[in-house]
């Protein structure tokens, strides 16, 4: 690659921090950019993923979007799947032991993986490795020479692991006897252990600094939560003769509830893989300031395309939510494409905007019969879990049939004749009812 092939150190710095929580350090990794385009060399910049689930959301790919702006910048972009790592777990953030991965389950998710992960990453300029192909070969003695190049000391800074330490042991030694079992074999105390911690643990930093000493990396992308593996890595690169990579983290991202991370387990996120209009839906029910982070953390827009719509928005010549359903409409265009994007944004407007009803709300046929109890056909098509929700909703005025609303929980629904309905249940889910 020759050296006009990059663009200027201070234009690519611009582009690679936006959005960034740190840099370890920045005139480090100004220097190698300099290096690089002097040389004409790129640099070598991966992100690790253990693929302990199938599927990513939104969150996931803030870290992934910034080794595609690195792959922009014409560097050497390396997807690094921790198939081997992900059969111990990454202690971060959580606060007992993770159960192991079966080698199935781990292989399982790395395919699911690389097809999402490919929707963002140019696949032809993209070095996928993973990391089984050296931890995999690891005898016991590599083992032992690896623990000795660590302190235990520089490990139990870590601040997960000194909590976990201190809550789990120490606290619960003074508990009350009634909380402990006595009189064991051992006759010691069988005591709880809420906050586990196994010594496998502490080797996942270690065993991951191989990651970045055989890919010889220039730099490591990560989640602000993992800066301290990501430390581990650089000393343990210096170790074995290296240079040491530069380090940028990235924020966590906040889900759709505007407080607290993105994650399947609260039920606010956004998962890449769900219908164009879910996505869109979801994106648009976002807060209004929470907009800019997305733009910032889950779009390619520069910083100065971002500060030129904040102030199209603040000079009132842009409504806040037409620059919500931009927002919403390019990131469900990076997953879906322009066309299924595009008609997710005509469908939003035409029915939270313009009040009217879809034009592809799902058809269900129900045979004729005696009139229905309007609540109790809520809960017979799932539009409801509970014939008490179902009530709470109407009384809201969350409920329309052919787009008048319903305010009388004790609504029948004529079954009697062949006819059609179109029927609302809170804001999203329509459904079109054919009696016949």
């Amino acid at each position: 690659m020759s050296p006009a092939t990059f663009k200027p150190v201070d234009e690519q710095l611009a582009y690679l921090k936006k959005g960034a929580a740190e840099i370890i350090p920045e005139p480090e990794l100004r220097s190698s950019l300099e290096k690089s385009l002097k040389s004409g060399t790129p640099l070598r910049v991966y992100l690790g993923v253990d693929p302990t689930a199938p599927d990513l959301h939104l969150g996931h790919t803030v870290v992934l979007r910034k080794l595609k702006h690195f792959q922009d910048m014409g560097h050497t972009a390396i997807f690094l799947i921790g198939d081997f790592s992900a059969m111990i777990g990454d202690p971060t953030g959580v606060s007992e032991t993770r159960p192991p991965l079966t080698r199935e389950q781990v292989d399982a998710n790395a395919k699911t993986y690389l097809a999402q992960v490919f929707k963002i990453l140019d696949p032809t300029k993209t070095e996928v490795r993973y990391n089984s192909e050296w931890l995999g070969k690891l005898s016991s003695y590599d083992i032992i020479r690896l623990t000795a190049r660590y302190s235990l000391a520089r490990m139990l800074e870590r601040e997960d692991f000194r909590e976990r330490l201190s809550g789990g042991w120490k606290a619960q030694l003074f508990k009350s006897s009634e909380e402990t079992t006595s009189g064991t074999e051992s006759g010691r105390p069988n005591v709880k252990r809420p906050s586990s911690m196994a010594i496998h643990e502490l080797l996942y930093p270690l065993l991951t600094a191989l990651d970045a000493v055989e890919l010889k990396s220039d730099v490591e992308l990560g989640a602000t939560e993992q800066k301290f593996n990501l430390l581990v890595h650089r000393e343990i690169q210096r170790e074995y003769g290296l240079p040491g990579q530069a380090i940028l983290t990235m924020p966590i991202l906040v889900g759709l509830d505007g407080q607290r991370k993105m994650s399947k387990s609260l039920g606010n996120y956004i998962g890449i893989t769900e219908p164009p209009a879910d996505m869109f839906g979801k994106i648009m029910s976002i807060p209004d300031d929470l907009m800019w982070t997305y733009y910032e953390l889950t779009t390619d827009r520069t910083p100065q395309q971002i500060t030129a719509l904040k102030l199209e928005v603040s000079s009132g010549a842009l409504h806040p939510m037409d620059a919500k359903m931009r927002l919403a409409e390019e990131i469900v265009s990076g997953f879906h494409g322009p066309d299924p994007a595009r008609k997710a944004a005509e469908n939003f407007q035409r029915v939270f905007r313009d009040r009217q009803s879809p034009t592809d709300a799902p058809v269900q046929k129900i045979p004729v019969g005696p009139p229905k109890k309007l609540i109790a056909l809520l809960v017979e098509l799932k539009l409801a879990p509970s014939k008490s929700e179902a009530e709470r909703l109407i009384k809201q005025g969350g409920v329309e049939l052919n787009e008048s609303r319903i305010d009388d929980p004790r609504t029948d629904l004529d079954l009697t004749k062949p006819a059609q309905f179109l029927l609302r249940a809170g804001k999203k889910k329509f459904l079109r009812l054919i009696v016949e």
